[in-house]
């Protein structure tokens, strides 16, 4: 008998002892989902390329603790908090329209111009609010061909937008609400996101409003070549994105990208993706891109480009085949093949050289030169390294338009453009000449605005006449305007009708 009660006390203490040793040093590494070996060591797991995704975990707390602890497990509730309230959701109204051709015979017949009728499509997007005072960056392809542009706030409140500019060569865009101490989101320095970082986009996808999901950066400086339909002068687009893995879809679109700090390294732009929705890898635009645009876009309501004179057929991204048909002894930097006039050849910088640097920043691909490039405005002045034939030289190189100035426009871009949506131009001589008109003023750009709002006006339309009056130049034009309320009436054709246009504003409205 005493056997029996020796064996059980015995095993009764070994079965404490194995529970209190599963309850204290098992069971919350299972909880916390740490991989234990059979005798309940802490062991590595391995992910599909073998790369260590857990190692060296450590929950005793121990700051100096150079592993993976519990304080390393990344915290998004702070960047969430600082972001969300400034994410926006964006509702872009368009309405196609079949544009009624007149004759000179329906002057006499008070036709004009002004009714609207046909579908209307709605569709959304994200913006950031970057100041108190109601400005919002967004991505131009949201609120392109746009008739009206409604705002809603994080908290609910709805507001009718204006654009204040749009810069399509970053799909890129700024417009403007009515209000006062807004929440906002402060530009990083996107020249320190780094691969691997932790990262959160805010945005609405699917019209799920204030929505955030988590990813890392997983690539810098992705050219795409996604708005290759938008070349400017030189035939060049601006495309450095910030890759990263975090969910985005339809409606993220002009979202923001931010670190852990809430701060924003970029706005959402685009994802790759065979159908449409999220397939793993979505682009932002460099918060230093945007930076730049958004600065020259309310200051003066288009973006002052600088180039440093070396065509886009001119530079080659170093590669294996590029390093040996050249014989180089580099595996990165951009090989230059041809200049231009302007900047680069001023300075003394020849085809062979190879750029390895702007400013102290690593130049790795063309992409990442043309968005340190574009940072600046003409006049600026940069400091280019190039490798050439294995000896490393520095210029400096003075950056101009596209062109060859180093001026730029600095004009403060008028209001009653911003309330109408329009720009002008000088309408093109020979247009005139064969419709036997001495002056003309062409409609070169048209946003969401009064314009939009009331006719279907196309851009292309030059117009020659403003109530009655012969119209004279585009500078005197926007005079008018501004002197001007109530009804005006705007005559004019578009290139290749053999009618007259007449349109109907109301600048009170």
């Amino acid at each position: 008998m005493n056997r029996v009660l020796t064996t059980a006390g015995i095993s009764l203490l070994v079965s404490v002892f194995a529970l209190t040793v599963y309850h204290f040093a098992i069971l919350p590494t299972q909880q916390l989902g740490i991989p234990t070996s059979s005798s309940g060591e802490m062991i590595s797991q391995k992910g599909t390329e073998g790369l260590s995704v857990l190692t060296n975990f450590s929950t005793d707390g121990d700051p100096e603790n150079t592993g993976n602890t519990l304080t390393n497990i990344p915290d998004f509730r702070e960047a969430a908090y600082r972001t969300m309230p400034a994410v926006v959701h964006i509702k872009s109204n368009k309405t196609y329209t079949q544009r009624r051709r007149t004759s000179v015979w329906d002057e006499f017949f008070g036709y004009g111009g002004r009714g609207r009728s046909g579908s209307q499509t709605v569709s959304t997007g994200s913006g950031v609010i970057i100041s108190s005072d109601g400005y919002i960056v967004t991505n131009n392809h949201v609120i392109e061909d746009a008739d009206q542009l409604e705002v809603t706030l994080f908290d609910n409140r709805s507001f009718k937008a204006r654009v204040i500019g749009t810069y399509p060569l970053t799909d890129l865009g700024v417009i403007k609400i009515d209000a006062l101490d807004l929440p906002l989101v402060e530009l990083a320095n996107s020249d320190n996101a780094t691969v691997g970082e932790w990262v959160l986009a805010v945005g609405n996808p699917f019209n799920l409003s204030s929505t955030a999901t988590a990813g890392i950066v997983s690539a810098i400086g992705r050219d795409l070549d996604i708005i290759k339909e938008n070349r400017d002068e030189a035939g060049m687009a601006i495309e450095s994105f910030i890759q990263t893995d975090a969910a985005v879809n339809p409606g993220n679109s002009g979202g923001a990208l931010v670190n852990l700090d809430g701060e924003l390294l970029g706005i959402n732009t685009a994802i790759a993706s065979p159908t449409g929705a999220y397939a793993g890898y979505a682009f932002a635009v460099p918060a230093n891109i945007v930076r730049k645009v958004v600065e020259d876009l309310i200051e003066f309501g288009k973006v002052q480009r600088a180039f440093i004179g070396i065509p886009d057929q001119g530079m080659k991204n170093i590669n294996n085949a590029i390093a040996q048909q050249y014989g180089l002894e580099l595996s990165e930097g951009v090989l230059i093949t041809e200049l231009a006039p302007g900047g680069a050849a001023s300075a003394g910088i020849r085809a062979g050289d190879v750029i390895t640097s702007v400013d102290g920043i690593e130049v790795k691909n063309s992409a990442k030169l043309m968005e340190l490039v574009a940072r600046n405005r003409p006049g600026d002045e940069i400091v280019v390294r190039v490798d050439r034939k294995g000896a490393v030289e520095e210029f400096r190189v003075t950056l101009t338009d596209a062109y060859g100035n180093t001026e730029f426009e600095a004009t403060t871009r008028s209001t009653v453009l911003t309330d109408l949506g329009v720009d002008f131009r000088e309408a093109d001589r020979e247009k005139l000449n064969v419709y036997k008109f001495k002056h003309g003023v062409e409609v070169s750009k048209l946003v969401a605005g009064k314009i939009r709002e009331q006719t279907d006006m196309r851009k292309g339309f030059i117009i020659t006449m403003v109530n009655g009056d012969d119209v004279g130049t585009a500078e005197s034009l926007i005079r008018r305007l501004e002197r001007s309320r109530g009804m005006i009436r705007l005559k004019g054709f578009y290139w290749g009708d053999q009618y007259y246009s007449n349109y109907e504003i109301d600048l009170s409205e």
